[in-house]
């Protein structure tokens, strides 16, 4: 009637200098099994050659790696180049086992919280999260698990009338929800395009596209109600999931989305066949497209109108509070929505970094961030990084890089945040995001060379 159990291993004597291996195998199975079955298993376990399973795995991993080394690094010739290697690596081993390889769903982290005690959880798929993964994954050649993200996981996870909820267990189920992030369906469609830019694959683009319409009909119903004050929807959570309104990423978002859907038409119209004879189809599509590049303009011209402070001359997160918060970065890196050297954009960096970034060189995600005492958040870092390389200022990208880099974990994982005093990687630990983000970096780096 104990809760607590030990297992006891004689070892003999231990000679001094001496070396013994012990080797512990642990089945585990989703419900209890009869005593002949276990028994059967002990039996088939007691007979794996050991040594043999190490080398298989070990030499599986190292073709993986090999296989998926597609930024092709060069040989490093300093501590640094060689800290970046190891967590180029490290990433590439660690993307496919977030991935559930029946349904394409992609967990945003191993869990760290199961009790509840700080969050709420984080072994879910959030598609927004999926997204900036699954670009990552498109990146290091794993298109085959992004295919089925979205022809798999995607289909069914969506909701009649065309959204994403916020977040699902990676096997599709609906996962606890608080509300919902409009960013999250938005992100969909622009993560698609994105994929198909990797692949050229015209026929998976031909394969979503039914799903694609109908997440565009829903931001289309989304965007018209804002803009006609009607209250038909409910207003979004932000990406961080705090505050309930309208905010700059949001609306960023679905300006990407919009340009995302006229690509698709785009690429597809290009193939005669794709809609060949189909009159009803054609005149469908370009109807949407007319609406679509209307909204698109609109949704530009509000966040310039309403999303902007004044006194400052840049823009703020939402229309609630004019804090300045990293994801302000979105409206150009990834969502193009304006350029980097824009006035008001210059100014909203300016603001970032008198703002968000501390004394150690890392950044916050917004100001009075309390969350697991308001730490550096290295997706905040390497954010700047993207919108400095993406405005040709590679010194100032470094800089904030490599506070990244110093800040991994010893095994090469980077944390969802950074103790700003220890400047130890905290809270969650390899968190998918962080690590997509450090191959978009890369990559970026890479080609702007």
């Amino acid at each position: 009637m104990s809760n607590e159990s030990a297992i006891s291993y004689n070892l003999e004597k231990l000679k001094p200098g001496e070396k013994k291996q012990i080797d512990i195998l642990m089945l585990i199975e989703p419900t209890p099994s009869k005593m002949a079955d276990i028994e059967e298993q002990i039996e088939r376990i007691r007979k794996i050659d050991l040594n043999s399973e190490y080398t298989k795995t070990k030499n599986y991993w190292r073709k993986y790696l090999k296989t998926h080394d597609k930024l092709k690094l060069k040989e490093p010739e300093n501590a640094y180049e060689e800290r970046l290697l190891d967590i180029y690596y490290r990433t590439i081993l660690l993307l496919p086992l977030y991935v559930n390889a029946e349904t394409g769903g992609i967990i945003a982290s191993p869990e760290i919280d199961d009790n509840f005690t700080k969050c709420g959880r984080y072994c879910y798929t959030w598609p927004r999260d999926a997204v900036f993964i699954t670009k990552a994954m498109d990146v290091l050649g794993m298109t085959g698990e992004v295919d089925k993200f979205y022809k798999v996981f995607c289909k069914q996870t969506q909701s009649k009338n065309g959204m994403w909820e916020q977040r699902f267990f990676s096997d599709m189920r609906l996962a606890p929800c608080w509300g919902y992030q409009i960013d999250e369906t938005a992100s969909v469609i622009y993560g698609v395009y994105s994929h198909f830019e990797y692949t050229k694959d015209e026929k998976f683009l031909k394969d979503v596209l039914p799903m694609c319409e109908k997440a565009i009909d829903f931001l289309k119903r989304y965007v018209k109600d804002i803009f006609e004050n009607t209250n038909k929807y409910h207003i979004s959570y932000d990406l961080w999931e705090m505050c309930e309104g309208i905010h700059m990423y949001s609306m960023a978002s679905i300006y990407a989305a919009f340009e995302s859907m006229l690509k698709i038409y785009k690429q597809l119209g290009k193939n005669v066949s794709n809609f060949e004879n189909n009159r009803l189809k054609n005149e469908k599509i370009e109807k949407s497209k007319l609406e679509i590049e209307k909204l698109q303009t609109e949704v530009k011209k509000y966040i310039n109108e309403n999303m902007v402070d004044k006194a400052s001359n840049s823009y703020v997160r939402n229309l609630n509070d004019k804090k300045t918060d990293i994801s302000l970065l979105g409206c150009v890196v990834p969502f193009k929505v304006f350029t980097p050297k824009e006035k008001k954009v210059l100014n909203t960096v300016e603001k970032i970094n008198l703002n968000l970034r501390t004394y150690t060189g890392g950044f916050k995600r917004f100001e009075g961030d309390h969350y697991m005492n308001g730490n550096p958040w290295p997706i905040a870092n390497m954010w700047m990084t993207l919108y400095y390389l993406e405005n040709g200022e590679r010194t100032k990208a470094k800089e904030t890089f490599d506070f990244v880099i110093k800040t991994a974990s010893k095994l090469n994982f980077l944390g969802e945040q950074v103790d700003n005093k220890t400047l130890k990687a905290n809270w969650v630990i390899a968190l998918g995001w962080s690590h997509a983000m450090f191959i978009l970096v890369l990559e970026k780096m890479l080609k702007n060379k």
